[in-house]
């Protein structure tokens, strides 16, 4: 009897062992989540095939199913928010910095982060790996605002570096979370160095600043992000800084690893690789193999493009070996280990956030008190601020007041419950009269659309009906029969994790809207469209523009002549072409006669 116990006591253990070696990975190094993330690296690197190293140091990595690696794509943003989704909209960086209010970062990044990670265990679940649904977040965007023309200088904290580094600090930490072992999100320091514009040359710019501005312009807030926030990845910028591009200079790698301890990966800015070897930039080589070798062996060890596709042809032709190749994709298995992508959701910690973070009342109230902290008030002289309830008659003028994507700023995120200024003031005030105009257009170069006003559409020249017919279909090529059809009075609709319809496919669907624009005004417009993936508009059965997208949304319009009272036929067919995105299309025009 004894004997038998003992044996069923030494099966049972038998078998307890094999179920811990199997839930370790004991047999795959890699897998063992009792050893190190640079153990279990090396083990993973030394069994990918070159090509497969090669797919590691693209932004948009695939799978690699015989090792188990999932697909990834480094691409997302949250400058002020969680980019391209639906999220808690926070103000732009340029307003956070005027709260001055280091706290208040690190409450907005953790926040942020938290929805994040909401979203990524979201996507990840259901599949979904492209971009805007990772854990790697390209900002802050820490570059000094020295110009004003810069058109980008809103997505930075000013023009101090001081400041910078003292905001970027915190946000960085807040980002990056607390967890000894885990990040929450990998953010992301950007555009080292010395980028501040302008936008129409930064592909083949060569900048010489001074040591002197160097030393205490350019680097100062990037050293602080490095050594203090302890950010783990560095995006190299377009231009060149003293004749070498940002993303193939070894000058500035040193000053990161050697002399400030940067420890984590430096990807490029999209585009920059290509740039090292085309005509129309740096063109410093001649070939794409020679400029994905000079960047890697310079450490940039992931691109945001595709010249690192021609890294096994520069193998080949011995401009860079396999061993230097393996040490940026060592560094960027690290970045995703240290993320928790090999490891079960329930050692992370941050797995157990719950989507129900994502534009809660504590993130819309703190992003509330982010907005107001960050008003700066610059003349007061009568003291008419604040508005009192008593106020019978106000006027609202100018372009922005009541222009809803004015307020989104860039690589923003869609807010539930927007509010422009001229709304604000008349929730504020609902006894007064509150009137608006316009005041003038916005510049020609850069036509911002209003959406079309349901009053100017109808579903068909008798106007009966206001509106626009719309026939949804579970297609991308308007196909078959539609599964709904409804009259939607204006075209203005952001889709992020779900369809318009419950029983619409998430990745494949298309939306067509017909009827006619009758114009108030005689005049030319700017008439058009917006949206990610793909659209097309026509105007009296002629395609008048028409638009796709794979990573950004996009205003497409063409100046037409319309006149007051005329119904003029027209049709927006709208497609999901672009798997992973979220979805926004509107149906646009400049609101006054050019």
């Amino acid at each position: 009897m004894k004997n038998k116990l003992l044996n069923k006591t030494s099966l049972f253990a038998l078998l307890l062992f094999l179920i811990c070696t199997r839930a370790s990975g004991e047999g795959e190094p890699y897998k063992n989540t009792s050893l190190s993330f640079e153990e279990r690296t090396n083990d993973l690197v030394s069994r990918m095939t070159l090509e497969e190293k090669i797919m590691m140091l693209r932004y948009g990595s695939p799978e690699i199913a015989r090792l188990e690696i999932p697909a990834y794509n480094f691409w997302n943003e949250c400058l002020h928010g969680v980019a391209r989704s639906n999220a808690t909209v926070f103000p732009q960086a340029i307003g956070m910095a005027a709260m001055w209010d280091t706290d208040e970062m690190f409450q907005i990044a953790d926040a942020i982060s938290d929805e994040a990670r909401a979203k990524y265990h979201e996507f990840s679940a259901r599949g979904k790996r492209g971009m805007y649904q990772g854990l790697t977040y390209w900002t802050p965007n820490i570059n000094i605002f020295r110009d004003p023309r810069w058109g980008r200088g809103m997505e930075t904290y000013g023009e101090d570096p001081y400041l910078t580094a003292e905001l970027a600090i915190p946000f960085i930490k807040g980002l990056q979370g607390n967890d000894p072992k885990y990040y929450k999100v990998i953010a992301t320091a950007k555009h080292f160095a010395v980028h501040s514009g302008p936008e129409a040359t930064r592909h083949a710019a060569d900048v010489w600043p001074d040591d002197y501005d160097l030393a205490e312009t350019y680097t100062p807030h990037f050293k602080r992000a490095v050594q203090e926030g302890k950010v783990y990845s560095v995006m190299c910028a377009y231009q060149s800084v003293r004749g070498a591009p940002c993303c193939g200079s070894k000058f500035l790698e040193n000053l990161l690893r050697r002399e400030w301890g940067f420890e984590g990966f430096i990807v490029s800015d999209c585009g920059a690789v290509r740039d090292i070897y085309q005509e129309e930039g740096h063109h410093i080589v001649g070939t794409p193999e020679e400029a994905s070798a000079l960047a890697v062996k310079s450490g940039t060890d992931l691109e945001c493009g595709s010249t690192c596709l021609y890294l096994g042809k520069a193998v080949e032709k011995g401009l860079i070996t396999e061993d230097e190749l393996d040490v940026s994709v060592k560094r960027v298995i690290m970045a995703r280990m240290k993320l928790g992508q090999f490891d079960p959701d329930a050692m992370v910690p941050y797995s157990k956030i719950p989507y129900s973070v994502v534009n809660c009342k504590k993130h819309q109230d703190l992003a509330l008190e982010a907005a107001r902290k960050s008003i700066v008030l610059l003349k007061n002289e009568k003291q008419l601020l604040p508005l009192s309830k008593k106020v019978k008659k106000v006027a609202v003028i100018g372009p922005n007041a009541d222009d809803l994507e004015v307020l989104l700023g860039n690589y923003n995120g869609y807010p539930a419950n927007p509010k422009t200024p001229l709304a604000g003031i008349r929730e504020k005030l609902p006894d007064a009269e509150v009137i608006f105009a316009q005041g003038c257009t916005l510049a020609d170069k850069f036509p911002y659309f209003s959406v079309v006003p349901s009053k100017c559409l109808y579903t068909d020249s008798t106007k009966k009906v206001k509106g626009l017919q719309a026939r949804y279909y579970n297609n991308i090529e308007w196909k078959g029969k539609p599964v709904h059809e409804r009259i939607d009075r204006t075209v203005d609709f952001t889709w992020q994790t779900t369809p318009p319809f419950k029983d619409m496919k998430y990745d494949c669907f298309s939306v067509s809207w017909t009827g006619v624009l009758v114009p108030e005004v005689t005049g030319e417009y700017a008439l058009g469209g917006e949206g990610y993936s793909g659209f097309k508009f026509y105007l009296n059965d002629t395609l008048l523009t028409e638009w796709k997208s794979l990573h950004h949304p996009r205003k497409e319009y063409e100046l037409v002549k319309l006149e007051a009272g005329k119904p003029y036929k027209i049709r927006l067919d709208y497609s999901r072409i672009i798997p992973n995105m979220p979805r926004c299309v509107c149906f646009g025009i400049r609101r006054n006669p050019i």
